[in-house]
């Protein structure tokens, strides 16, 4: 592991905060109701795994594109999963922004606007090498999928 900016990380990171920047100002109808509900665990977990996933893509230059072979792989991969990402969001965004909306599939991935950008980090920490962001992930993960579960199961 290589500490230094990442080019890479913060891409990533604008294609993630991008759209959440837009939907703060569109969320679905009745969203507010089930945020209520929300398990107060998992949203800590969420909480800390959004600080330490952006914290750990900035400062490892791991994730830049570099002569890697076959790892490569891993990157356009993760690159793919978040063009992916950007697609749910203009198709959200397009939508009457219902919570079905919000939370629905896409190319047969279940809550595709939680389940996305978490599967894309995890190719980007495994290109990078990296177990902190893979640390990371994984208390993101739980967190962030747990919360949109909940609400899916909700509705």
């Amino acid at each position: 592991m290589h500490f230094g900016f990442s080019y890479t990380g913060l891409i990533f990171l604008l294609m993630l905060f991008i759209p959440n920047g837009l939907w703060a100002k569109n969320q679905p109808k009745d969203y507010e109701e089930y945020v209520q509900n929300e398990n107060k665990i998992l949203l800590l977990l969420e909480r800390i795994g959004e600080v330490l996933v952006t914290t750990v893509l900035l400062i490892f230059s791991d994730f830049n594109v570099r002569d890697a072979g076959w790892w490569l792989a891993w990157l356009i991969s993760a690159f793919l999963l978040m063009l992916l990402y950007e697609v749910f969001w203009i198709r959200y965004f397009r939508s009457e922004k219902r919570m079905q909306d919000f939370y629905s599939s896409i190319l047969g991935v279940p809550l595709a606007g939680a389940t996305l950008p978490v599967l894309a980090v995890l190719f980007i920490a495994i290109y990078g090498g990296n177990i902190f962001l893979l640390a990371a992930d994984v208390i993101l993960g739980i967190g962030h999928i747990g919360i949109h579960m909940g609400h899916r199961r909700e509705m």
